[in-house]
């Protein structure tokens, strides 16, 4: 009964939320002062709403309402594009007194003094609302049933900086912002075509969260774009306040430490991942910008890697895999191999290790978990502490802690170098989260190291793989185009090959418009 009964209950809190209330199907009413009283009721009277009522028209028959958020609308716009135009532009006109009757005051404002390019109109208090909340400037008319909203948004936002999460050497240093309009203006800078559409829709019941969807008329795939747009409606919160509130809404796979979702803060990788056929999801208030689908080559990408020569970017590359596998392995290969399989070791190495671990009170495993854990902490230390001395206090910690725990006698100094080849090999990972995810996965594979050796890594790694190859993105395998192997799209997936070979978009994303390129090889005049 009681389940029943909660059941019950959750059923109408979801009724509740979806349903709307009676302030947001009210419509706006004929008499000024009392849409004026409903606004300021409605929003407590707060000390930042404005409210300045005029009289306009060449008879000042016009008694006109002009509602704005102070500090979310531009005051100089406001006054230069609606309060001059309103009480004085309109008294020199030469429109007969018939035309200024109230019943057309709507239509002469719309026509003749609004000098606004964005200027829509409204009818009930919910878009009104959402207008008002979002910076925009409500104009209400004495005798009209609809009013206007005067595109006026200019809170204060942070400029466009160098990213912080991904830095590069060669390349763009421009960043994404806080501010929805500023991000869309960069990616409008990178791609210059029409068929790049964007579609706003505001998520989030308390919040009203503008969402972005952006992407390539043409190229992308139709059956992605339709999947995105209805994983988004399906969003039924309170509140959107970051991206990664929309990544966990819509990704394919919960229960996964791998992200499903690419994010970044660079406008570059997000106008290259569009041009591949991939769509852009962009949230007010973040500079992280998602992006689907997403496919497990991706993380190990970075925006860098065209803007070198393909056989540097080669070189990169393998590296970056071979630090993956030594951030994931090292801790515990080293476990395995010092307690099970120490035949594996040469005898000068064996008896090095064995005379560091002589006084050492505790098995590798312990010994491993204690550094690695110690390592976390001074890692997330660094982070929250001030960014003045965040970096010091990490590198100081470990070296001091690292000396000190050797010199005790709590670990080896082997599991120090092998700590620290851990550490150093996860930063190469160009992705922030996907590093977080190995440094999480790096635990299970010590305890099966220490639990059954060499086999349990193996079979740690079997799984790992078999789990990989099970996850999609928005429909598309998430380790293609490895598993399944499509040849054609190996020239950038582990490799890279020279940008003119690159003349095909990735099969996987999209099939549409799959030409990219057309340039031939470049070779020098034979005269």
């Amino acid at each position: 009964m009681k389940r029943v009964r909660r059941l019950k209950e959750s059923k109408k809190r979801k009724e509740a939320l979806r349903s709307p209330s009676e302030t947001d199907l009210k419509e706006i009413s004929l008499d000024l002062n009392q849409n004026i009283n409903d606004i300021k009721r409605t929003l407590g009277g707060s000390s930042d709403l404005t409210v300045r009522e005029i009289r306009s028209g060449t008879d000042s028959n016009m008694h006109i309402g002009i509602i704005f958020i102070d500090g979310l609308a531009d005051k100089v716009m406001i006054q230069e594009s609606v309060i001059d135009p309103l009480m004085l532009d309109i008294r020199k006109t030469t429109l007969s007194t018939n035309v200024l009757l109230h019943s057309n005051c709507y239509d002469i404002l719309k026509n003749f003094s609004l000098a606004s390019g964005e200027l829509k109109q409204i009818e009930l208090f919910q878009s009104l609302y959402e207008h008002l909340l979002s910076g925009d400037t409500i104009i209400l008319i004495q005798g009209e049933s609809k009013g206007f909203a005067v595109g006026s948004r200019n809170w204060e936002d942070r400029g466009v900086d160098e990213p912080t999460s991904q830095t590069v050497i060669r390349g763009p240093k421009d960043g994404f912002t806080e501010t929805l309009r500023t991000n869309t203006a960069l990616l409008r800078r990178k791609i210059k075509d029409p068929a790049l559409w964007i579609e706003t829709k505001p998520i989030g019941h308390k919040t009203k969260t503008d969402v972005a969807l952006i992407y390539l008329k043409g190229v992308v795939e139709e059956k992605v774009l339709t999947e995105v747009r209805e994983r988004l409606n399906k969003i039924d919160t309170d509140s959107i306040l970051e991206s990664a509130y929309i990544e966990e809404f819509i990704q394919d796979e919960t229960y996964t430490p791998f992200p499903t979702i690419f994010n970044s803060e660079r406008p570059d990788t997000i106008a290259a991942g569009l041009l591949e056929g991939r769509v852009g999801i962009i949230v007010d208030g973040t500079p992280f910008v998602l992006l689907v689908p997403t496919l497990f080559v991706q993380f190990f990408q970075s925006s860098e890697d065209y803007y070198q020569r393909f056989d540097i970017s080669i070189m990169i590359r393998i590296l970056r895999y071979i630090s993956f596998f030594l951030a994931l392995l090292t801790p515990s290969a080293y476990i395995a191999v010092t307690t099970f399989h120490q035949e594996m070791l040469p005898t000068s190495l064996l008896i090095s290790l064995a005379s560091q671990r002589e006084g050492t009170p505790f098995p590798a495993l312990i010994e491993a978990l204690l550094m690695e854990l110690t390592f976390e902490v001074l890692r997330e230390a660094g982070i929250r502490m001030p960014r003045a001395v965040g970096s010091a206090i990490s590198i100081v910690g470990a070296l001091v802690l690292g000396q000190a725990a050797v010199e005790a006698g709590i670990v080896s100094s082997a599991m120090v170098i092998v700590v620290s080849i851990t550490a150093i090999s996860s930063f190469v990972i160009p992705s922030f989260n996907f590093a977080i995810s190995i440094r999480l996965l790096r635990f299970p594979f010590m305890f099966l190291a220490a639990t059954f050796g060499l086999f349990g890594i193996i079979v740690g790694l079997l799984a790992m793989v078999l789990h990989l190859c099970s996850l999609r993105s928005f429909g598309v395998p998430y380790m293609s185009p490895m598993a399944p192997l499509i040849a054609q799209e190996q020239k950038d997936s582990i490799f890279r090959a020279p940008i003119w070979n690159l003349r095909r978009r990735p099969s996987s994303i999209t099939k549409n418009d799959s030409t990219r390129s057309n340039t031939p090889q470049p070779k020098p005049d034979s005269n």
